[in-house]
């Protein structure tokens, strides 16, 4: 009870640190275009909703190109979720590919994460309560829309969403 009471603060410290950046900014007026530096990552948070098998977030939004810091976090959620970043129009190909995934003895080792070309970026582990997970990855040039989903089998369905890829 000790352990999972420092893991939760620990999980509160993280995510707080990622509160400020991840929270929508107010419209700004116009100004002239400015470089961004080369060190700016933007910081997006993305939870799980307990007892409904979906993500917190239904889309998420980027530039084209960014330097991507994802905190992957399951608060309350008794169930293991991870989270797979794939090519516009290839939700089913990857939900198919994990549903396969029950006949892997392999599986769990592998934490339900299929092997695919269509894979832009992964959670390197399946998380269960009180645990998280930060995914860094550099977002696509291509605008568009970019499903994301966890896919421990038969979660895909209702557990996915649209990373929006914008210039």
């Amino acid at each position: 009870m000790k352990l999972l009471l420092i893991s939760l603060l620990s999980l509160s410290a993280i995510a707080s640190s990622f509160a400020e950046e991840a929270a929508p900014a107010a419209p700004a007026a116009p100004a002239a275009p400015a470089a961004a530096p080369a060190a700016a990552v933007t910081k997006l948070k993305l939870g799980v909703l307990p007892a409904v098998m979906k993500f917190d977030k239904a889309s998420l939004e980027v530039k084209a190109g960014a330097k991507v810091m994802l905190l992957f976090i399951n608060e309350k959620c008794p169930l293991q979720h991870n989270f797979i970043l794939v090519k516009p129009g290839k939700l089913a190909d990857l939900g198919a590919l994990a549903d396969k995934m029950l006949t892997d003895p392999q599986a769990m080792a592998k934490h339900y994460t299929p092997e695919s070309p269509e894979i832009l970026a992964h959670s390197s582990k399946l998380i269960g309560i009180g645990q998280s997970d930060i995914i860094e990855f550099t977002a696509p040039t291509a605008p568009g829309d970019y499903p994301y989903l966890c896919t421990f089998p038969g979660h895909w369905r209702l557990m996915n969403g649209v990373l929006k890829v914008v210039p």
